[in-house]
């Protein structure tokens, strides 16, 4: 019985190893057609990929309809638009319509029920003026696809043209939030005219850093929505191993350097000892010797350090000082990494960098002070 048991645990183990190997085989990027972006998590191609490929029904993506192969996606109240281009590595999506009059499009736009929010939003105000009228507005670019023999009509986030076209025979239609791709600001004379396709992003998943490393983001398992980072290169140097690297090439630098001060100094000395000879009952004094430098703090031991305390980041990321980056790594802080502060001084750091930083140097390494002179 108890061997019979063994049998059917191990035929479970290896049958669901089995499953979720097959599972992740299956993830392999996907495209509609030549020249479109490459879909992967946290999207995934509805007709080509399984639903555990994508991170929510959210991601979903099709190859478009009515003949038209284009990566498209449904966005609940507002339909359908074509993917232009996915920046995996900033977490942005850039979208268009596809029937070519994307001002309709922003008129009924609603992100409520996605999981996209504008990478900038700027207020469009919309005004359909007289087409009779047209030559006094030559600085703004009509939009065609919603004007007519009779009417005009104009989108700008310009206050002055706003100011000015409402005290003009010109109706208001709708002041509307745009998502806009916030560098298309510093682009001359197009500053405050809607551009041809919106840019969103998301929050969730967040694969910004594993997508920078060059790994591949995914599900931890296909009943969670923890992700995971797989097939990240490794650094040709451990993180660890850089630190000894740079703490042993600066230990020797310093001691070249004091070596040079010293001999400066003795030579500075004895000339002035031969200018103003001292006499012999000074020269015997140990108090005329007192002068003396620690040039080096060792490492502190572990014990000290895990005295210090931990902190959970939260979502705002907020920390004293207004820290954004790790002092060491130069990473940006991220929300749910765990930080070690150090007492009194108040800075911050990863705590596997600064665990690491203090085993090998005494001392913080923003302000260089050392931890046990400080407490």
């Amino acid at each position: 019985m108890e061997f019979t048991t063994k049998i059917t645990t191990l035929s479970l183990l290896f049958l669901s190893l089995l499953i979720l190997t097959t599972t992740t085989a299956t993830c392999t990027n996907a495209v509609c057609r030549r020249g479109d972006p490459t879909v992967r998590f946290p999207f995934r191609l509805s007709s080509h990929q399984p639903e555990s490929c994508g991170y929510s029904k959210g991601f979903d993506l099709t190859c478009g309809n009515n003949g038209v192969n284009r990566t498209t996606i449904t966005l609940p109240f507002s339909g359908n638009f074509t993917v232009e281009v996915i920046d995996y590595a900033a977490q942005a999506i850039l979208i268009n319509d596809p029937n070519k009059c994307l001002p309709e499009r922003i008129l009924m736009l609603n992100l409520t029920s996605t999981p996209f929010s504008g990478v900038d939003v700027r207020p469009f105000t919309f005004f359909s003026c007289p087409t009779s009228d047209y030559p006094r507005f030559g600085q703004l670019t009509p939009i065609t696809c919603l004007s007519d023999k009779n009417s005009t009509v104009f989108a700008t986030a310009w206050p002055i043209s706003v100011n000015y076209l409402s005290s003009q025979s010109c109706r208001l239609i709708k002041t509307v939030e745009v998502p806009v791709h916030w560098p298309s600001y510093e682009q001359a004379g197009s500053s405050w005219e809607l551009t041809d396709n919106l840019w969103l992003t998301w929050r969730v998943p967040r694969c910004r850093r594993c997508e920078r490393r060059g790994g591949k983001c995914g599900l931890k398992s296909n009943s969670s929505s923890e992700t995971i980072c797989s097939d990240a290169p490794k650094p040709a140097i451990p993180r660890r191993d850089q630190y000894a690297i740079a703490i042993g090439a600066g230990i020797p630098g310093t001691l070249i350097l004091f070596g040079l001060v010293c001999l400066v100094y003795n030579r500075i000395s004895a000339f002035i000892k031969r200018l103003h000879p001292v006499p012999h009952s000074e020269n015997n004094n140990p108090q005329a010797h007192s002068l003396q430098s620690n040039i080096m703090i060792m490492g502190l031991d572990v014990s000290t350090i895990e005295s210090y305390p931990k902190i959970v980041l939260g979502e705002s990321k907020r920390l004293p000082e207004n820290d954004v980056t790790c002092a060491i790594c130069l990473s940006e802080y991220e929300p749910k990494e765990t930080l070690r502060k150090i007492p009194l001084c108040q800075h911050c750091f990863h705590a596997d960098c600064i665990d690491e930083w203090l085993k090998l140097n005494g001392t913080c390494p923003v302000c260089r002070n050392s931890p046990e002179q400080i407490l």
